[in-house]
């Protein structure tokens, strides 16, 4: 799950990281209000999106005047924000965010991730923070290091030497630097972050260390333990076919490709995408119905897969552990029947009573096609589309 960058703030000032003030604004009047509450004689204007790159899209103005606040939230408010993170499409702008003016010395790079490799949590630092940072990954990886950091200690003061050399940090800020960086770990772990970026993380004039920005996700699987990050949930920056599919159980994600994918398992859900594409097709999404595919949950996966108008054909790839391959195959043609689906259907069933599951969907008065194994099924449903484009 993400937030917004004055969520993510919020919460990191509960950890004592020290960021710049600002207000939340829904309109060019409050955005005036809060640049009169804030003080001062230079403001930021931010459009409040869940993507990257707002700079480069137009979305963040330094402003030297009131007039100029309002002026530039009229602007932003309401744009198609289009950055590298929305694609085309871009996202609309709903809210903006008004911060003070940062007499800004230089600007860092700083971010904490999970690396399931090692099962570590990394810091990733570099001197080369701002807009640009993907192309210091690809053109200059020398200028980033990685410090993974032992979960049984925590960030220790080897850590901080390591990683605020790498921010090219003088020693007399080893201070500031080590309880900047205990405390985003600290906010890291405690609220189950799957990422936290600080970009750019800034020197002041005044030798202070200051969260600029702030991008924060969350492990949506840890957010049980969180019913109060659940809250800040922006339904309006997530797709809608992914929230109605969260809402039933279901793990979907909205894709770019042709071919529907209705799968139990993610690791069995990957491989089924990877073999759409080797045969020259791209999957529509990522569906995971999870370990029990009922006629219900199928139903309704169906109707969430054909909300998407690309999607031209649907492979439903099922692995019967537990959840007999016949069952399923009443489940799915069932579900098929329900809302009459119009585009073709191939079925790759396996597991427990896989040979009655196959028989029922060959036998059946419906247009299903049955996959002996996935490559089979990959191989059909491309073929089935392939006047379909």
């Amino acid at each position: 799950m993400n937030i917004h960058e004055y969520q993510a703030k919020e919460l990191l000032k509960k950890y004592n990281v020290p960021t710049v003030p600002g207000f939340l604004a829904l309109d060019p009047d409050s955005a005036v209000s809060a640049a009169e509450k804030i003080g001062g004689d230079v403001w930021v204007v931010k459009a409040q999106i869940h993507a990257g790159g707002r700079g480069k899209g137009g979305g963040v103005k330094v402003v030297k005047s009131l007039e100029e606040v309002k002026n530039k939230s009229e602007e932003i408010l309401g744009m198609n924000l289009v950055t590298h993170q929305t694609g085309p499409k871009g996202q609309e702008v709903r809210k903006v965010y008004i911060e003070k003016g940062t007499n800004i010395v230089d600007e860092l790079y700083l971010s904490i991730v999970v690396d399931r490799a090692n099962s570590r949590v990394n810091f990733i630092a570099s001197t080369e923070g701002g807009m640009d940072i993907e192309e210091v990954a690809e053109n200059s990886p020398e200028k980033i290091l990685t410090v993974d950091i032992n979960p049984s200690i925590g960030i220790d003061e080897k850590d901080v030497i390591s990683i605020s050399k790498a921010l090219g940090l003088d020693d007399d800020l080893l201070s500031k630097s080590g309880s900047l960086l205990k405390n985003l770990y600290n906010a890291f772990v405690e609220t189950d972050m799957s990422l936290l970026e600080i970009n750019p993380l800034v020197l002041t004039g005044d030798k202070e260390l200051i969260c600029l920005d702030a991008k924060v996700n969350f492990d949506d699987n840890a957010l049980f333990r969180h019913p109060e990050i659940e809250d800040l949930r922006d339904p309006d920056e997530e797709d809608p076919a992914e929230l109605a599919a969260n809402e039933i159980g279901l793990t979907y994600i909205k894709l770019d490709g042709n071919i529907g994918c209705l799968v139990n398992g993610a690791g069995l859900a990957m491989a089924t995408m990877d073999i759409i594409k080797l045969y020259g097709e791209e999957p529509a999404n990522f569906l995971d119905v999870g370990g029990s595919a009922t006629k219900d949950k199928v139903t309704e996966a169906f109707k969430i897969i054909l909300s998407d108008k690309n999607v031209k054909g649907i492979l439903v790839n099922i692995f019967g552990g537990i959840m007999r391959c016949d069952v399923v195959a009443e489940g799915v043609l069932d579900a098929a029947r329900e809302i009459n689906i119009s585009v073709p259907l191939v079925v790759r069933l396996e597991g427990t009573n896989v040979d009655e599951g196959k028989r029922i969907i060959e036998e059946s008065d419906l247009t299903v096609i049955s996959g002996s194994d996935l490559d089979d099924a990959a191989q059909k449903i491309t073929k089935a589309i392939s006047g379909i484009k």
